[in-house]
Order: C-alpha cells, then sequence, then structure tokens
C-alpha cells in the first residue's frame, strides 16, 4: 500500500511498520495515526507486527504544526479532535489487535510516540533510547492513554515522575523500572527485534491472540473474572490444530511446529 508517512512491509509472517519522517525525527501529525490505523487493515500474512522508527527516533511526540480547521481563539478544541478522532482511535484498534506487536524504540519516544512505544507487548530499546512525558514541559496534561498505562507498567510514583517532573527517562533506567521488556546496544535493536518476531509469528497464533487479551483484559477485572476469561480462552486455544500438534509434539519430545491454526 501507498503511505505517505510510514511503511508497511510484510515477509515471513512479520509486519514490519516504520514511522517515516526521519527529517522530522517522526513527529506524528494525525495523517501519521490515520494511516498507521489503515496499515492494520492490511496485515494479511503477518502473525507478529514490529513498530519502529527511520533514523534517529521512534518518534518525538504529536506533530500539530498544521492546524487547517483550527480556531487560533481555541486551540484545546483542536487539540480534542485530534486526540479523539485520529490519535486515540488508532491506539485503540493497535490495543485490539489479534497478533503480538513488538516495539523496537531508537532515540526519542517522546509524548504521543511515549504512548505508541509502550503499546507494545514486548518492548525493546536501545541503549541510546529514552521516554519522555513532555506535557508538564509546554503547560499541557498527558495524553495517548499515558495516564492509563504508566502507573500500571511502571507504579503510582514511576508514573508521577514522568508526567509531573516531565524528565526523561533512559532505556536502561526504563528496563529497570520494568517499563520495557529489554535493553540492548543500538546496534542490535533491530536485529532482537526480528528474532522476537520471528519467534512469535511462529508460534502458536490463537493462543497468543488470547494471552494479548487477557493481559489487556486483566488490569481492569477482579481475580474472579480473570480466572473466567482463561476459561474461556482456553476453549479457543485448545481446539486449535496448534494446541493438538504442541500435545503430540511433547510426548513425541521435539519441537512443535505451529502454523497459525
Amino acid at each position: 500500500m501507498a503511505f505517505e508517512m510510514i511503511r508497511l512491509d510484510i515477509a515471513a509472517g512479520v509486519a514490519t511498520l516504520i514511522l517515516d519522517r526521519p527529517a522530522r525525527l517522526n513527529s506524528a501529525p494525525p495523517q501519521m495515526f490515520d494511516e498507521i490505523a489503515e496499515a492494520l487493515d492490511h496485515l494479511k500474512g503477518a502473525r507478529a507486527l514490529v513498530i519502529t522508527g527511520a533514523g534517529r527516533a521512534f518518534c518525538s511526540g504529536a506533530d500539530l504544526g498544521d492546524r487547517k480547521d483550527a480556531d487560533p481563539s481555541s486551540p484545546g478544541d483542536w487539540a480534542y479532535r485530534a486526540l479523539t478522532r485520529h490519535y486515540g482511535p488508532t491506539l485503540v484498534k493497535l490495543s485490539k489487535l489479534g497478533m503480538p506487536v513488538i516495539c523496537a524504540v531508537n532515540g526519542a519516544a517522546a509524548g504521543i510516540g511515549c504512548s505508541i512505544a509502550l503499546a507494545g507487548d514486548l518492548v525493546i530499546a536501545g541503549k541510546s533510547a529514552y521516554f519522555l512525558q513532555s506535557f508538564v514541559n509546554v503547560g499541557l496534561v498527558p495524553d495517548g492513554g499515558a495516564s492509563w498505562i504508566l502507573p500500571r507498567l511502571a507504579g503510582k510514583a514511576r508514573a508521577a515522575e514522568m508526567m509531573m517532573l516531565g524528565e526523561k527517562i533512559a532505556a536502561e533506567k526504563a528496563a529497570g523500572w520494568g517499563l520495557i521488556y529489554k535493553c540492548v546496544e543500538d546496534a542490535d535493536l533491530l536485529t532482537e527485534a526480528r528474532s522476537l518476531s520471528t519467534r512469535l509469528a511462529s508460534g502458536p497464533t490463537t493462543a497468543l491472540r488470547m494471552i494479548r487479551q487477557s493481559l489487556a483484559s486483566s488490569l481492569d477485572t477482579d481475580y474472579a473474572t480473570a480466572l473466567a476469561h482463561e476459561a474461556e480462552g482456553q476453549r479457543v486455544a485448545a481446539d486449535t490444530d496448534d494446541a493438538a500438534e504442541g500435545k503430540k509434539a511433547f510426548r513425541e519430545k521435539r519441537k512443535p511446529e505451529f502454523r497459525g491454526m
């Protein structure tokens, strides 16, 4: 597909979505998020998704420079429309994607860029990467779901540090906090991401989808409801060909060959 602000490639069961405005450090106008949403509808053949940025940054935040329909007397209304019509719906769509999402964070992940980076199931960052909630520095409040995801990933105290102090959180510190999965050498970032995505793409597709759904729902449910969701997920997964192959491989003491069925 032809996009202006992103690139999409699908090979060997892995979709790679690249934020592609390197001259602007991949700052994201509403159009970029609209293109991401469209790309998520065209992942046929993919069983895992990698999101990364072109050039020196992952995403330096929202680019709100082109406000053709903005009322200069009410910038808040324009921001509200951008968030509710473009950024927010795309992030919700990504959260409901039926495959694992790996974010490979290179350089800055700031503002809305921080939000999409942390939306991955497994987030890998290069050592030079950092995560920044910069809103308070310009008199704004966090958006892109930051107030929801940060306390759940890092706890209330660390979320308050990020959102109220507006300071960079280096990749190694983010890994130590449990904010991300792993910090690696910059030169190894894409190799690590490809290895991980290939591993997930060769895994049991239905089981991975149900695990993703269970993790998301467990953040807002009680223990009993989580148990019920797990039981329902197990009912679906247990009837797949992948589950049958997994049991057979276990009995035969070999590595299973999952086909995503």
